[in-house]
């Protein structure tokens, strides 16, 4: 017999997931009536591992062949917290941690808790929202391109389907020197097809000058790229997403700034005052040199990317607290947010400042960070994140997610780890983080979640380059990406879409998972099914705000629900290879289904279906 106890079930632990300041919280721990317990203890670390407090449990009944023991606490302030038992027994005693199940396991990690403050609040706006990625050079071109102060080599694509220039220099440097030309005006002219997938939040890839065709290497914070267009053109790009009930979302990358910048100006672009030109500039403060020019911290050893130090007090008013701060010009201009690049990489009080100011200028601003495991517990570079304890990020791209939907495509997982991830967020995260959480698939990032699906080929970019789905892998992608992406849509959070994705498009890692969008050669089959899961989304409040709880996750099926304000909608996904027999008679979206009998339906292989209850 084991002994029994989920945190993710409220007869173990009540309230579910995460609690705030002084809010009562109980425990019930169910332990058979076999082992001669004669205390029972539950103890809390800080999240630094020393000891935080201790909770006493109490035997309150016998259930059956257990013994139930129940404690009670709160806590005072916010924090990250973790726990274990401690049993004993007339002349010993031992330690329960959780492991996979979270039950009888007497190794293995501990429980998590975090306190959260009570205000921490996330816009209503975000929660339940589609989101869709445009990385802006590739993504539509209209009009001739202003190449002001373009800095030799690059190269401008003559023709938008050309393929990306992927070849190094002789000496082995990749330049993301080529350009296709994609601008605010041509965004704008495709408002409203952005508008026609169910698009509520537009995030954009860098858009400030810069010298390369992914504009991670700013070169002034306040200036948009000339190529791009100009601050008339964002504004009036930020008024066509408004009108269509469509909100900005911006990349902020406050790491590292270009070598080639108004702050650092390598190259003498800028007028010769960057921190690299002379130890008299009002930016040399901001860069580490350990030999003053030659000799500098950098990204990640990239020295055309030096890193920034960012509690800095010049940064910081350039930055977040100054008069027309880079936050402050544009949220003004029209943005209203943004996603926090390389978040692991700021110091938390860095963060909290910005979040403080962005929601000072805007209310209703939304702050993502780019976090690429679970941002309740990340620890980087030795320090321990307070995303949330702090109420710092409203919301964190949610890579787990994506492992576990592809691990669940592909067969490495039957539908239990999928299912585990889920609850493991939801459990982990504020539940008002949870409905923003940034749901994706594919990123500017990550291969094409097309050919991520059915090629995981890793080799050279000379490789990849000539490495294109079969038509049999393509029929297959299609089908999965088709059954992913519904996943993706009724699981709560805020489903990502990266731009082209939606068309069928292909490639694997970076720079071929950045190809111009296929207009005119879209799939029309997949492009639809995309639209009446954004139509879903924006019509079913229930698939934005509901709870989720899981009936089937295994061999290769999942069944669940969503439930909000009275209204239960049913999901199946079939993934296995076989028909499934399922109840319901209400269809709001599905594929192959057949009535074998009243209120019974037959679900093909490879299929999904939607289910009113």
């Amino acid at each position: 017999m084991r002994i029994l106890f989920d945190s993710k079930k409220t007869e173990y632990k009540a309230p579910f997931g995460t609690v705030t300041p002084n809010e009562k919280c109980t425990l019930h721990i169910h332990i058979p009536v076999t082992v001669p317990a004669v205390f029972v203890e539950c103890i809390f670390s800080w999240e630094n591992g020393s000891p935080a407090f201790t909770v006493p449990m109490t035997p309150v009944e016998t259930r059956g062949s257990y013994q139930v023991y129940r404690g009670e606490f709160s806590i005072p302030q916010p924090g990250l917290y973790f726990y274990h038992f401690r049993v004993e027994k007339p002349h010993s005693s031992f330690r329960l941690y959780k492991a996979g199940d979270g039950t009888n396991m007497e190794a293995g990690d501990c429980w998590q808790l975090s306190c959260i403050p009570a205000d921490f609040t996330t816009p209503d706006w975000a929660k339940g929202a589609v989101i869709y990625q445009v990385f802006p050079d590739r993504f539509c071109k209209s009009g001739d391109c202003d190449l002001t102060g373009k800095l030799t080599p690059y190269t401008l694509h003559e023709n938008w389907d050309e393929e990306v220039a992927w070849q190094p220099t002789p000496e082995g440097q990749v330049l993301n020197n080529d350009f296709y030309g994609g601008n605010f005006r041509g965004i704008t002219e495709k408002m409203d097809y952005i508008a026609s997938l169910g698009t509520t939040i537009l995030y954009l890839n860098p858009i400030c000058k810069s010298f390369s065709s992914h504009r991670y290497d700013t070169g002034d914070y306040k200036t948009p790229d000339p190529m791009l267009g100009t601050i008339d053109d964002f504004k009036q790009m930020c008024q066509a997403a408004h009108s269509r009930g469509i909100r900005v979302i911006l990349d902020g990358v406050f790491s590292h700034t270009g070598a080639n910048s108004l702050y650092f100006d390598r190259e003498r672009t800028f007028g010769g005052k960057g921190a690299y030109c002379t130890t008299d500039s009002p930016y040399y403060s901001w860069y580490n040199f350990q030999h003053h020019p030659d000799t500098y911290t950098s990204w990640w050893g990239f020295d055309t990317l030096p890193t920034v130090n960012k509690m800095d007090p010049g940064f910081i008013s350039y930055v977040i607290t100054g008069e027309d701060s880079v936050v402050e010009h544009w949220l003004k201009l029209g943005a209203d947010g943004f996603r926090l690049d390389v978040a692991d990489e700021l110091p938390n009080e860095f963060i909290k400042l910005l979040k403080d100011q962005i929601r000072k200028i805007r209310p209703d601003a939304l702050l993502i960070g780019e976090v690429w495991e679970d941002a309740s517990n990340k620890v980087a570079y030795d320090v321990r994140r307070r995303y949330f304890v702090d109420s710092v990020l409203d919301s964190a791209m949610n890579y787990p997610f994506r492992t576990a939907i592809l691990n669940f495509m592909k067969g490495i997982d039957n539908g239990q780890g999928l299912r585990q991830t889920v609850e493991t967020i939801r459990e982990n995260y504020p539940p008002q983080v949870f409905l923003c959480n940034m749901n994706l698939l594919g990123t500017h990032d990550t291969p094409r979640i097309r050919t991520a699906l059915v090629d995981d080929f890793d080799g050279s970019r000379e490789a990849l380059a000539r490495r294109f789905l079969s038509k049999e892998q393509k029929d297959r992608s299609k089908k999965m990406l088709m059954l992913a992406s519904f996943l993706q849509y009724m699981l709560p959070g805020a489903p990502s879409l990266y731009y082209g994705d939606e068309a069928g498009m292909e490639g694997g890692k970076d720079p071929f998972n950045r190809r111009t969008y296929p207009w005119g050669g879209e799939d029309n089959d997949l492009l639809e099914h995309f639209r009446q899961l954004g139509s879903l989304r924006k019509n079913e409040e229930v698939l934005r705000l509901g709870d989720v709880e899981f009936q089937v996750a295994e061999n290769q099926k999942l069944s669940f629900t969503r439930a909000y304000q009275g209204r239960r909608l049913q999901i199946y996904v079939n993934r296995s290879e076989e028909v499934w027999d399922i109840p319901g008679k209400k269809v709001l979206y599905g594929r192959s289904l057949n009535s074998i009998s009243p209120g019974r339906l037959s679900l093909a292989p490879m299929d999904f279906c939607l289910m009113e209850v």
